[in-house]
């Protein structure tokens, strides 16, 4: 069922993509993307652009220098992209989940807001297919920030917590 959630979310941002049954963009923000680690926020690989529309929040990537594959992508609860005494961009705090649900269920699901569709990185590190957000606005990530984690996420809590992403690679602050 996740597989064919995760098809459907990718078709869905395709569509959009390619302009077909794209709604009126009501408004739009930029997003810088910077690398992270323990030492703190790197150089900027790109930005994400974020737009509401009838079927939910689109974000456009334009980002270089990341591995290649498919990166757990996430919006996490705090706007800040600083570290701990050890963990890349822990001031993130974790996934964002207003409701309390304490449930990774992915972009579709009933669990927490902040999973979003994987990001798909090509060959030459290049991430810019959009995803589609279809339960979350611009409304909603105000004073948040974005975090792209290591490697994919499989929107469940097994074998590893939290989709299994692993490390914090890279993050972007949103403005209130």
């Amino acid at each position: 069922m996740r597989h064919a959630n995760m098809i459907a979310g990718a078709l869905a941002s395709l569509l959009l993509a390619a302009g077909l049954g794209q709604a009126q963009a009501s408004e739009h923000q930029e997003v810088e993307i910077n690398k992270v680690n323990a030492d703190g926020v790197g150089e900027a690989i790109g930005t994400v652009t974020l737009e509401d529309t009838d079927y939910g929040l689109l974000l456009t990537p334009d980002l270089s220098g990341l591995s290649p594959g498919p990166h757990g992508f996430h919006v996490h609860e705090n706007a800040s992209c600083g570290p701990d005494d050890k963990t890349a961009a822990a001031e993130a705090g974790g996934h964002y989940d207003p409701d309390e649900t304490g449930s990774h269920e992915g972009p579709y699901g009933d669990g927490h807001l902040g999973d979003l569709p994987v990001l798909i990185v090509n060959a030459d590190g290049k991430a810019t297919l959009p995803v589609l957000a279809p339960r979350l606005s611009l409304d909603d990530l105000k004073a948040r920030s974005l975090m792209i984690h290591e490697g994919s996420d499989n929107y469940a809590d097994e074998p590893k917590p939290l989709g299994g992403g692993g490390a914090r690679v890279a993050c972007g602050v949103l403005a209130s």
